[in-house]
C-alpha cells in the first residue's frame, strides 16, 4: 500500500529542489540550530529551529497554548498556508520532520521535507545572508487527525485497531536511561529506534524497506499507529517514515514520554531485555 494518489508526497529530492527552488510559491525553512544556520544555509532560506518551541501538555489548555504559539511563529515567518514549504536540515532528521509535522498539525497542506537534507545537494553553495521576511497571517484549520493526546491513547490502549510505537533508544525503552519521573514504556508499545528508518547517507529508506521492517515488529497498515519518543521530535520522524511506508493512519503523540513519564496517573510497563 502506498500514498494515495490524491495525497501529495511529503518529501522532495535534490532534483526537485533544483527545478523548483526559484518558484515564487516555494519557501525554504532551515530547521537546524542557529550556529549551523548562520554558518551557511540555502540561499533565501528562513530559519526555524523547533527545539526551543514545544509543549508537553496535550490537554485542552496545553494544546490551545501550543497552537497559539505556532500561529504566531508561522505568521512571523511570513507563511500563509498557501505556499509550498520545504523543510530541511543536514539530513532527513528529527528537526525537519518535526517542523513538517507542526505545519500539518496546524493545517498546512503543502509542506515537504528535503530527503537527505543539505548532504544530498552536490556542490551546493551556501549563503550567510538572512532573507527579508514580511510577516503574514497564518490562517488554516488545525488537523486533529495527525496528533494524539495522552487521553486519546489511554482510551485506546489494548484495542486491536490501534498500535502504539516507541521510537526511543533501547536504553530509554528499557529504563536504562530515565529522562522523566518514571522510566518504562507505554503498555503494549512496539519498539524500534527511529534512526533505523534512515540509510547511512541520511535519507529515508525505500517504502518497501520501511514497510517490511515495520511489519516485522507487528505494525499493520490496517490499524492506527501512534509513535512517541521523549518530546515528539523523533516520533515526528517516525510519523513521516510510516506514511512513506504506506501506513495511512498515523498520529504523533507530541507530548510523548516527557508528559506520560512525568504523570503519576498513567499506566506504565517496564520492558526487560531478552537474554
Amino acid at each position: 500500500m502506498g500514498l494515495s494518489r490524491t495525497q501529495p508526497k511529503p518529501i522532495v529530492d535534490a532534483k526537485w529542489l533544483h527545478a523548483h527552488r526559484d518558484d515564487e510559491s516555494v519557501v525554504l525553512i532551515d530547521t537546524r540550530a542557529s550556529d549551523d544556520y548562520w554558518g551557511g544555509h540555502l540561499k533565501g532560506a528562513r530559519h526555524l529551529d523547533p527545539f526551543p518551541f514545544h509543549y508537553y501538555d496535550t490537554g485542552p489548555r496545553g494544546t490551545a497554548e501550543f497552537r497559539a504559539q505556532l500561529e504566531w511563529i508561522f505568521s512571523a515567518l511570513g507563511l500563509t498556508g498557501k505556499e509550498t514549504v520545504i523543510c530541511y536540515e543536514n539530513d532527513s532528521g528529527m528537526r525537519a520532520t518535526r517542523v513538517l509535522w507542526l505545519l500539518e498539525w496546524m493545517g498546512h497542506r503543502r509542506a515537504r521535507v528535503l530527503d537527505g537534507g543539505i548532504r544530498a545537494l552536490v556542490n551546493q553553495k551556501l549563503s550567510t545572508a538572512a532573507p527579508a521576511i514580511r510577516p503574514a497571517r497564518f490562517s488554516t484549520a488545525p488537523r486533529e487527525e495527525v496528533g494524539a493526546s495522552a487521553e486519546y491513547i489511554v482510551e485506546r490502549l489494548g484495542r486491536g485497531d490501534v498500535s502504539v510505537f516507541d521510537v526511543r533508544s533501547d536504553a530509554e525503552y528499557y529504563s536504562e536511561r530515565v529522562r522523566a519521573r518514571h522510566g518504562g514504556a507505554i503498555p503494549g508499545a512496539a519498539h524500534r529506534d527511529w534512526t533505523e528508518a534512515n540509510t547511512p547517507d541520511g535519507k529515508f529508506k525505500t517504502p518497501d524497506e520501511l514497510r517490511a521492517e515495520y511489519e516485522a515488529i507487528g505494525l499493520r497498515a490496517d490499524t492506527e499507529i501512534i509513535p512517541y519518543c521523549q518530546g515528539g521530535y523523533r516520533a515526528a520522524h517516525a510519523w513521516l517514515a510510516l506514511r512513506l511506508a504506506g501506513f495511512p493512519n498515523v498520529r504523533n503523540y507530541w507530548g510523548s514520554w516527557a508528559e506520560w513519564g512525568n504523570r503519576d496517573d498513567l499506566p506504565i510497563e517496564h520492558p526487560v531485555r531478552k537474554e
